[in-house]
């Protein structure tokens, strides 16, 4: 397999501090989310306005509620407008996803989205990792025009699914990006790199920061574990 002389490296975050601290310890770019213990949501309208000051392309995730991924008209209505915020906020690209309720893609929900994001790249999130059927929804977001699939492989993380990874790679043959996410770190870096062949991969590089008054700790990012992760990407 080819060596690849450089792995891009996508950091989801849930706010602007960490964001910061994941473009100074080697993120190549951010994913920008708010609620990561419920999967991620799209940012608030404060925390994308100060999107042009990270140093690194940020893609704004685009989810209204936390749950599944299956979208009245009104919710996809939010989707587009949350889509322009981002897009005047200064994002290089947005992620999102929706299904029908036998998981398969709605694609009629998505070209709407699509069509929205425009000129946007464009990530389909790991909705995709619910399909019951990994190769038509590939062809149905090439279709569509996404640049990027995020996927474990529809195993609970990437590590476990890089069998189909490296199959959905195969069978893309260079027609859009698929990104392995879910329990990517510095120790299985390199077995992904090396049984996948991919390119790009993401990781939330997380730790339980401290909690307030009554409150479980929110999710932050680890600058230590990021910069791990760029080490072993890069060797």
């Amino acid at each position: 397999m080819t060596r690849i002389s450089h792995m891009t490296l996508e950091v989801c975050v849930e706010s602007f501090e960490d964001a910061l601290i994941a473009a100074e310890n080697g993120a190549d770019r951010i994913e920008y989310c708010s609620a990561l213990a419920v999967g991620g949501l799209t940012p608030t309208p404060g925390a994308l306005a100060r999107m042009r000051d990270i140093p690194v392309p940020c893609f704004a995730m685009i989810r209204p509620r936390p749950g599944d991924f299956v979208y009245s008209a009104g919710e996809l209505e939010t989707m587009t407008r949350e889509i322009a915020l981002a897009r005047d906020a200064g994002a290089q690209g947005v992620v999102f996803g929706a299904c029908k309720a036998d998981g398969s893609l709605d694609g009629e929900a998505l070209k709407l989205l699509c069509d929205a994001a425009g000129g946007l790249a464009k990530t389909l999130h790991r909705a995709f990792d619910i399909t019951p059927d990994a190769f038509a929804a590939l062809e149905t977001a090439v279709e569509l025009g996404f640049d990027r699939i995020l996927t474990s492989g529809q195993q609970p993380t990437a590590e476990e699914g890089c069998t189909l990874i490296a199959d959905l790679i195969a069978r893309a043959g260079g027609r859009i990006i698929i990104l392995p996410g879910s329990g990517v770190t510095a120790a299985n870096a390199s077995t992904l790199r090396a049984k996948t062949g991919a390119s790009q991969l993401h990781a939330s590089c997380k730790k339980i920061a401290g909690a307030g008054a009554g409150e479980e700790g929110r999710v932050a990012t680890d600058a230590k574990a990021v910069r791990a992760l760029r080490r072993a990407m890069d060797h």
